[in-house]
């Protein structure tokens, strides 16, 4: 992670109103460009958009897929959309309507994509499909880095979610020679925090979520799910983390927040926000490179959290095909990921809970589509009544089992009362620093590290003020 050269003015904080940093950050910092095309600088702690799990084929996905003619076929690959969203009930979702009689595709719905921005590659491109909210990345302020995804990570999540071909007869979206995401036909807000090589700050994703939650109706939005595959390993209880009390007050103005459970494996507590109750923890789920569901385990990178937090629900996220971003960081750093037999070069393998996340993020906005008054509580009490406990793995990072959007989707509603959840809330008193956990962004140019109660533009960061104003 980078923090970028300051530019010797500084824009003038608002009292302790941290959107302020919406507006502002693009005035605050530059990108060396000349470095644009080299390999990232060293991280000096993990970043949240973690990339170790690129590639990952071992259960040799891409061989199987490309045996018969020596082409890849997405019918034949268990990581492809394809067969994730046959698996896990997605294209029963497309062939049912909505009371306004549309094929339930996640139309109407906006899923915001905190991230490292997307790439508009075919699939993500046609118009329409993605709209942009504010750059608060370090790369904003030049028009060659704002919005794009320099990482390739952020496009990966967004292909996942609604990836749509734009050559998809309307009725023929569970055809294998296409790419479908889980909800084609929901829109992605993207809101790019992240840098090309993955920089980014746990201030900027507050303020991200803050973003969403001040802007989710205006000028035609209908944003009621936030996707946050991401995660810091914050030292202090979500009763006091900043980043949990930002996703809780996305929570109560009716915004579905999904969130990574990390990957670090099972001895490992949740990451945050994940690691807040309120919010839709996910896992990953190993598929073992068989057609069963029989064998099926806790795919073994998945945090497993401790008895006090868990998971909520595993989805698919080993070794899932989803949109290459060429010339991305990880597109160059990672050329494992690359699918054999792909003669297009559109396609890029990743395992983790990101791509999990991502996974169940578009079976919310399905479920929304189907059922626009359903409450956050009612969306995460549907998903989990309706999971699919593991046959084989007994494991408690399974939380409930498999998301299964068709059972979710048969499912009656459950009540507003029987859903209620009563967690303690999160005051966002805490620190900031504390939040960061291991995660800093550092400046590339002269070694110093953002540290301390100071956020992305090197201001005072006052917790009780920034709480207030953000509830507000």
């Amino acid at each position: 992670m980078t923090v970028r050269k300051r530019l010797a003015t500084r824009a003038s904080r608002v009292g302790a109103l941290f959107l302020t940093l919406a507006a502002v950050l693009c005035a605050a910092w530059i990108v060396p460009l000349a470095n644009r095309d080299a390999a990232p600088p060293p991280h000096l702690a993990p970043t949240g958009f973690l990339d170790d799990g690129w590639g990952d084929d071992t259960t040799s996905e891409d061989e199987k897929a490309s045996a018969a003619t020596g082409d890849w076929q997405a019918d034949h690959d268990w990581g492809s959309l394809y067969n994730i969203t046959k698996r896990y009930g997605a294209q029963d979702a497309w062939g049912k309507t909505d009371d306004l009689d549309r094929k339930i595709t996640g139309q109407g719905v906006d899923v915001a994509v905190i991230d490292t921005g997307v790439a508009p590659v075919p699939g993500l491109a046609t118009s329409g499909k993605v709209v942009n909210g504010p750059d608060l990345s370090f790369e904003s302020q030049t028009p060659n880095t704002r919005y794009l995804d320099g990482y390739g990570h952020g496009t990966h999540m967004a292909a996942i979610i609604a990836g749509r071909d734009a050559e998809v007869p309307a009725g023929n979206e569970n055809d294998a020679k296409y790419f479908v995401g889980v909800a084609p036909d929901a829109r992605i807000v993207n809101i790019k925090v992240a840098a090309a090589d993955g920089g980014a700050d746990v201030s900027q994703v507050i303020a991200a979520i803050d973003w969403v939650v001040q802007h989710r109706n205006d000028n035609g939005l209908n944003i009621r799910v936030i996707n946050l595959s991401y995660g810091t390993h914050s030292r202090q209880p979500y009763t006091v983390d900043p980043l949990a009390f930002a996703v809780e007050n996305a929570w109560r103005q009716g915004i579905v927040v999904v969130a990574a459970a990390g990957n670090d494996g099972a001895s490992s507590p949740l990451t945050m926000p994940a690691a807040d109750p309120y919010v839709i923890a996910v896992g990953a789920v190993d598929h073992q490179g068989s057609k069963t569901f029989d064998d099926d385990t806790v795919a073994s990178f998945t945090n497993a959290g401790a008895d006090i937090r868990r998971p909520d629900l595993i989805a698919p996220g080993k070794s899932a095909v989803s949109l290459r971003t060429p010339g991305s960081y990880a597109d160059r750093a990672h050329p494992e990921a690359l699918v054999t037999g792909d003669t297009s070069g559109r396609f890029f393998r990743g395992s983790g809970t990101s791509q999990a996340t991502a996974a169940v993020s578009g079976a919310v906005a399905l479920l929304l589509q189907q059922r626009p008054n359903l409450s956050p509580d009612q969306v995460k009490r549907l998903l989990k009544s309706s999971a699919d406990p593991l046959k084989n793995d007994t494991s408690t990072a399974q939380g409930a089992g498999t998301f299964d959007l068709k059972a979710a989707l048969e499912t009656s509603t459950p009540s507003l009362l029987a859903s209620l959840q009563s967690w303690i809330p999160s005051t966002g008193t805490g620190s900031l620093e504390a939040s960061r956990g291991d995660s800093h962004v550092v400046d590339p140019a002269n070694g110093a590290t953002l540290t301390g109660e100071v956020d992305a533009l090197g201001e005072p960061w006052d917790a009780r003020s920034w709480s207030t104003a953000s509830a507000a």
